[in-house]
């Protein structure tokens, strides 16, 4: 384990958040790639750990071990300049690109050239997933959960926070008396914990509630509300709310149309940052469209306010239950329900990893129902043969030459991009 100074990890953070493509899964991978193969600042272990516990937590998931990596290296200080950094490079380009979109419409050349991007992402994602799936299931038991996690998402659709917390509650009621470490780790003061929940509510809800009393517009107030209600219930990303976000701002609200929502995350899976940025592309539409016309200004504050809403509370979440992880880890049966949850994350990545594939390399993809079960089957027709072209040289450059994820990148973008030229 190395110990790096606050200085050090700068360029990593900066690193993950212009490189973080293609969703949590591949966003999991690069950073499992970086902080625990590459850097080494958290053993597997740590790294099972937090990311167990941040599954739990509503949210991007990605974004929230980052700000933990952050937080468990240099304290607050550090997790702020995590989850900052995670976020902001993509929160740039999704502002620009709604911006492009608000007065152009889609952008098909920049789709073209983030193809390169995506097919890239493909190969790191399958090659994280099977590191951690090796290193983290470690048992009969642990192949099952993972196994029985993949089917409820992939084929039955279950609800994301019921596969997590069936796993829980599996690993609880089955672990072995004085299985795990002793109770060596005292828990966190509760006066500490509330004194921090205390001050993020604070820096959450006050700025949302000042904003539109200074500038006059409801509309700002009105999604400083929506989605700070988001923000409680996004379990599972932004796959998860999708539906539901879609149904409030397209049918209730009004804010876009249901091919704008598409294209929106669209725009958010070829761009770096959490796929939750879906959220700044509408509330950017809905402060421009406010008041009729097209207010560009409205627009910017909009999905300033927006960003504000869905991230804050992440920062909550983590400074809160952060201290805890150890402790929690020091107990067998709160160990072996993480443990549980870590095996049961496979599964989890490992769906989000296919629906990803899927949606690359084919143009189309319809959901197929049989009976109960329902998954989603490519037109076989539609396989994006450059597609395929750019992961196979992927997985050359990435696995067989070992080249950087920097490099594959780009050279996978340069390729797609001369694509355009042929």
């Amino acid at each position: 384990m190395s110990h790096p100074t606050l200085k050090d990890t700068l360029p990593i953070w900066w690193r993950i958040g212009l490189l973080s493509f293609g969703g949590p899964a591949a966003q999991i991978a690069l950073m499992h790639r970086l902080i625990v193969d590459e850097k080494q600042w958290l053993s597997e272990q740590q790294y099972l750990n937090a990311l167990s516990f941040c599954m739990l937590l509503p949210g991007p998931e990605a974004m929230q071990l980052a700000t933990y990596t952050g937080w468990r290296l240099h304290g607050v200080r550090g997790g702020l300049i995590a989850g900052l950094l995670f976020v902001l490079p993509g929160a740039f380009v999704v502002m620009g690109f709604a911006a492009l979109y608000a007065l152009y419409g889609s952008t098909p050349t920049l789709e073209t050239v983030f193809l390169g991007i995506k097919a890239a992402v493909l190969v790191i994602v399958f090659e994280a997933l099977l590191r951690v799936a090796r290193k983290g299931l470690t048992g009969t038991a642990h192949r099952v959960i993972a196994g029985l996690s993949f089917v409820s998402l992939f084929f039955f659709a279950l609800p994301f926070p019921f596969v997590i917390f069936s796993a829980a509650l599996y690993g609880y009621f089955t672990a072995r008396p004085g299985a795990g470490l002793s109770n060596s780790t005292n828990p966190v003061a509760w006066q500490k914990t509330a004194t921090t929940i205390v001050i993020w509510l604070a820096i959450w809800i006050l700025p949302l509630l000042f904003i539109p009393l200074v500038t006059g517009y409801d509309v700002l107030g009105d999604i400083g509300a929506f989605f700070s209600k988001l923000a409680t219930v996004t379990f599972g990303g932004a796959y998860a709310v999708l539906a539901y976000m879609a149904q409030e701002a397209v049918e209730t609200h009004n804010w876009l149309s249901a091919t704008e929502m598409v294209d929106g995350l669209g725009l958010a899976e070829t761009t770096p940052g959490p796929l939750i940025l879906v959220t700044e592309f509408v509330g950017f539409l809905a402060g421009a469209r406010a008041e009729g016309g097209m207010n560009l200004w409205l627009g910017i504050s909009a999905a300033l306010v927006t960003l504000w809403a869905t991230f804050a509370p992440c920062f909550l979440w983590v400074f809160a239950g952060a201290p805890y992880i150890d402790w929690l880890t020091s107990k067998p049966k709160l160990r072996a329900a993480l443990s549980a949850i870590s095996a049961a994350v496979v599964g989890v990545i490992l769906n989000l990893s296919i629906w990803f594939a899927l949606h690359v390399l084919f143009t189309r993809v319809q959901v197929t129902d049989w009976g109960i079960m329902s998954a989603s089957v490519p037109v076989l027709s539609s396989l994006n043969f450059a597609a395929v072209g750019l992961m196979v040289l992927a997985a050359i450059l990435l696995i067989r030459l070992k080249r950087s994820v920097l490099f594959t990148l780009a050279t996978c973008a340069s390729a797609a991009a001369t694509l355009l030229l042929i």
